[in-house]
């Protein structure tokens, strides 16, 4: 297996073709934004080839930190899961970058069948050498676990790194209102319609 970094139409092909399809909106990033983190060089958009076949994809938000990236994606196209490529692809991430942040949605939703699969999600992660951190994050009206895997293990230090990715890419005003990270236990998540940038968020009064 080998991963291909893919430019402009390849991101905006993957996103409307898979992540359309397989994430809810509240789970899913606008391709504008995305696209906008790509010029800016802070995203890579990332095939998973196999004998010369695409078989899934890595989507992370690169760290101003060297060897950092927050994995927001990582999916085995449709008509090819079940075969352990997820656990390949994460193998070959950990010989691209030194360490990877992740954020799982919180198995918290009150429906047994979506709660069920998004512990299992956080189960995969755990398996391949992520571990739960001990804050969690909201991020515009969704909870997350945290998940981190390198060589840090003050969870303080990995909580500070995590932030600053957003940070250093959203203004202090649209960080107050969107991302809480960390979420302090028993603080209100605040509400949001969906993903915005902070042009958007002008236009939504």
């Amino acid at each position: 297996m080998e991963l291909k970094v893919l430019d402009r139409t390849g991101l905006e092909n993957l996103y409307h073709q898979e992540l359309e399809r397989v994430f809810a909106d509240s789970e899913r990033r606008p391709l504008r934004a995305m696209l906008r983190l790509q010029e800016l060089g802070r995203y890579e958009a990332l095939l998973a080839l196999e004998d010369g076949e695409p078989i899934g994809y890595a989507m992370l938000w690169l760290s101003e930190r060297p060897g950092s990236a927050l994995l927001e994606y990582l999916g085995t196209l449709r008509g090819k899961r079940n075969g352990g490529a997820g656990t390949r692809i994460l193998a070959l991430l950990g010989e691209r970058y030194g360490e990877l942040f992740g954020e799982a949605e919180a198995p918290d939703t009150g429906d047994p069948e979506e709660d069920s699969l998004r512990q299992r999600r956080i189960g995969f992660y755990t398996r391949n050498g992520f571990r739960v951190l001990d804050y969690m994050c909201a991020l515009f009206g969704v909870r997350f676990h945290c998940l981190y895997r390198g060589p840090e293990t003050d969870d303080r230090r990995v909580q500070e790194i995590h932030r600053k990715v957003y940070s250093s890419y959203f203004s202090a005003p649209h960080m107050a209102r969107y991302i809480q990270l960390p979420l302090a236990p028993g603080e209100a998540v605040h509400p949001a319609p969906r993903w915005l940038e902070e042009d958007e968020e002008e236009t939504e009064g």
